[in-house]
């Protein structure tokens, strides 16, 4: 089970939310907005999607950071502009994951995410050509909830057909991974910016492969 931002796919541009080309777009509809006010715009959009119990409403977001950018009444066509599909990719993989993700199926082991996102993060995946690698999609926008709600791995592990105690959870939050531990499933961190790989925390996915085999020699893992 896979959470997918800073684990298989990272952000082109550098940041999450918003995406890389959202000053541009503002900009292009409102050439009075001073560009000092963004740093502050974006810090107040991620002050209201880390204060929701869900993934929040992709529209509400973006009128939250054009509010604090003083565009209180956004044109439906503005808000529409930062929705559409991007020009280019926003994001990309991580250059260990489509060879590790092989390997894994190549071993028989299946896959699936867990993720904090929007609906679509399916489609994104099949651009990347990766979706194919994962049994199903648990989604925060669709469930309602966001880890470490347990529905959230729940689903996870619904998708896979197994038990939590049979399921590996990797994520970049230690918290999230101690939530998921708690449920009853197997857990490791993956903190690319670590000195070295432990009993706990991954420096590369490609960790993954000698504990994955170790696990299923002994029976501790499915």
């Amino acid at each position: 089970m896979f959470d997918a931002g800073g684990v298989l796919t990272r952000p082109i541009g550098g940041r999450w939310n918003p995406r890389y080309d959202f000053e541009d777009i503002v900009m292009s509809h409102h050439p009075q907005v001073r560009q000092g006010l963004f740093p502050r715009a974006i810090e107040a959009g991620q002050d209201f999607l880390d204060a929701a119990t869900a993934t929040a409403n992709r529209t509400d977001y973006h009128r939250t950071v054009l509010a604090t950018l003083g565009v209180e009444r956004p044109s439906e066509q503005l808000l529409r502009q930062l929705e559409a599909p991007a020009a280019g990719p926003v994001i990309e993989l991580y250059p260990d994951v489509r060879r590790v993700l092989s390997q894994l199926q190549l071993r028989g082991i299946r896959m699936s995410v867990v993720s904090d996102n929007w609906v679509g993060l399916e489609a994104t995946f099949a651009d990347l050509d990766i979706q194919n690698y994962f049994e199903g999609f648990a989604i925060s926008e669709a469930l309602g909830c966001r880890k470490p709600d347990p529905r959230m791995y729940a689903e996870g592990s619904r998708l896979l057909g197994l038990e939590p105690h049979e399921c590996l959870f990797i994520d970049d939050d230690p918290q999230l991974v101690d939530a998921a531990q708690e449920l009853g499933y197997q857990g490791i961190t993956l903190d690319r910016e670590a000195q070295r790989t432990t009993t706990s925390v991954i420096v590369s996915l490609d960790d993954l492969l000698p504990i994955i085999e170790a696990w299923r020699t002994t029976g501790t893992s499915g």
